[in-house]
């Protein structure tokens, strides 16, 4: 990297790399001092606080990563096993037929033991045959959680909530595969599919980051959205990228970044940066910030009444905004003066207070509006830690709801940091009353709110962990409906 590329290299750095170390060095991480010349924290300009505490942030993250790599071939086959007898069972096949040849022939409990797994072989091999994960009617666990396709058909292009349940839509869509958007978006919401693509993560040395634009056409402009996937339940990959507390700190009074989140958005290895172009490499995918930038600028150029939006859930909400913060550091103007909003749904926080400092301001500069949806007791938008070790701050406006769906506009989330023992016993009474509403919904609002047995089993798992089912997108899908965000989004 030389010339102009060099004005976009990180000024300092710190990044975690588990795949260089072993078990053993977990103790290290705790008692040993000059931790940031260990093999396994690269540091640039960097010298690593000897706090207990910030050790301990350290060691919870590779430990977290290191496990990750571990579990993640049974973590995968897991997650397909459930979304395949999900999609199974919602297509009427004969399941209990394939249970039956699975326990067949079993005389003995030393037989049980000796087959296993080559009668579950065979299940798993039927029900791929029975099953195929492209076509337009295989359903991701998300979307298995919350069903609904369609657009509500009471919110209007004109309606001020328009755009925000529009991007909602479009963020649990990115979990489903390419044929489900193409019908989705094509036959139910009569829209057109622009792409669809995965995109090269170089520190993870795969295609492990998922986007794709849609068009809507109306009378008065276009509008381009582009949806970024969020963390997928069994993907170990995705689940690293949001653990990782690894930064870097960007030039110009930018602040500190997640590294973590800029790694799925296109950071290169050699860069430790983001030069305004890259040499494309053929061997790989290309990556997301500079394929979905180019995308744009070809078909916003000569449409003098086209607009684009950017959106995501959890980890694709964080690669939302941080793909206008680029956009801003790399001054594209033509692409920010068509940007007409950013909404984030369930979106961790994604850099320091210099960094929020700075996208406040530029983003009022270029008349950007920006929406993050915060609801109830969602875990991920309490974290990383606002505090002295973890640094990371939210910024713009913030919309939270409760668990009746009244909203408000606040600085911040109630109880910010999530982990509280005086809230503890608050946010599991809240986990209580929604799974009571999850019985109740479906008579005061109808049948499209109506909750499944999956989500309900999420449900009484969070009267134990009550962040987790609040992360998932029925809530949320439900506050762009019924939430009072009028007034909020004039």
């Amino acid at each position: 990297m030389g010339g102009k590329s060099e004005m976009f290299s990180a000024t300092s750095f710190m990044f975690l790399k588990p795949e260089k170390m072993c078990f053993f060095h977990l103790a290290q991480i705790l008692f040993s001092s000059n931790l940031h010349k260990r093999n396994f924290v690269h540091c640039h300009n960097v010298v690593i606080e000897e706090s207990f505490d910030h050790k301990w942030l350290i060691f919870v993250s590779l430990m977290a990563q290191k496990f990750l790599q571990l579990v993640a071939v049974p973590l995968k086959t897991f997650g397909r096993i459930v979304e395949l007898l999900l999609n199974l069972a919602s297509n009427n096949c004969n399941v209990f037929m394939l249970v039956f040849n699975f326990l067949r022939g079993y005389r003995s409990l030393f037989l049980l033991f000796d087959k296993l797994t080559d009668q579950f072989q065979y299940v798993f091999e039927r029900c791929e045959e029975l099953v195929d994960k492209t076509s337009a009617n295989y359903v991701s666990i998300v979307g298995h959680l919350d069903k609904r396709v369609e657009l509500d058909s009471n919110i209007k292009c004109e309606d001020p909530k328009y755009n925000a349940a529009l991007s909602m839509m479009a963020s649990k869509a990115s979990y489903e595969n390419e044929a489900f958007l193409r019908v989705t978006v094509k036959d139910h919401w009569k829209m057109e599919l622009v792409a669809c693509d995965y995109y090269w993560n170089d520190y993870q040395g795969k295609a492990t980051t998922k986007a794709f634009i849609l068009l809507d056409k109306s009378n008065d402009h276009d509008t381009y959205v582009v949806a970024f996937r969020g963390t997928i339940p069994f993907d170990a990959n995705t689940w690293s990228s949001d653990i990782d507390i690894s930064w870097l700190e960007l030039p110009h009074n930018v602040g500190k970044v997640h590294a973590g989140f800029m790694k799925a958005l296109g950071l290169k290895k050699g860069d430790v940066g983001w030069p305004k172009e890259i040499k494309t490499d053929e061997s790989h995918p290309p990556e997301a910030y500079y394929a979905i930038r180019d995308l744009l600028k070809k078909h916003l150029d000569g449409n003098d009444k086209a607009k684009f939006i950017i959106t995501g859930h959890s980890l694709g909400g964080a690669l939302a905004i941080l793909f206008p913060a680029m956009l801003i550091m790399h001054d594209e103007t033509f692409l920010l003066e068509r940007l007409e909003g950013v909404y984030t749904f369930g979106q961790p926080r994604v850099g320091d207070k210099t960094f929020s400092n700075y996208m406040r301001e530029k983003l009022k500069d270029n008349r950007i509006e920006y929406y993050r949806f915060a609801y109830s007791n969602d875990i991920v938008p309490r974290l990383p830690y606002d505090d002295k070790n973890m640094m990371f701050k939210h910024f713009g406006r913030c919309l939270y709801y409760d668990w009746s769906y009244k909203g408000k506009m606040v600085h911040e989330e109630p109880n910010k940091n999530y982990f509280s023992l005086s809230a503890m016993i608050p946010m599991m009474v809240n986990a209580f009353w929604e799974l009571i509403r999850s019985f109740t919904i479906v008579f005061k609002y109808g049948y499209e709110y109506k909750e499944g047995w999956l989500l309900r089993f999420f449900r009484l798992v969070g009267l134990t962990i009550p962040g987790l089912p609040a992360h998932l997108p029925q809530d949320y899908v439900n506050v762009t409906r019924l939430g009072s965000i009028h007034s909020h989004l004039d």
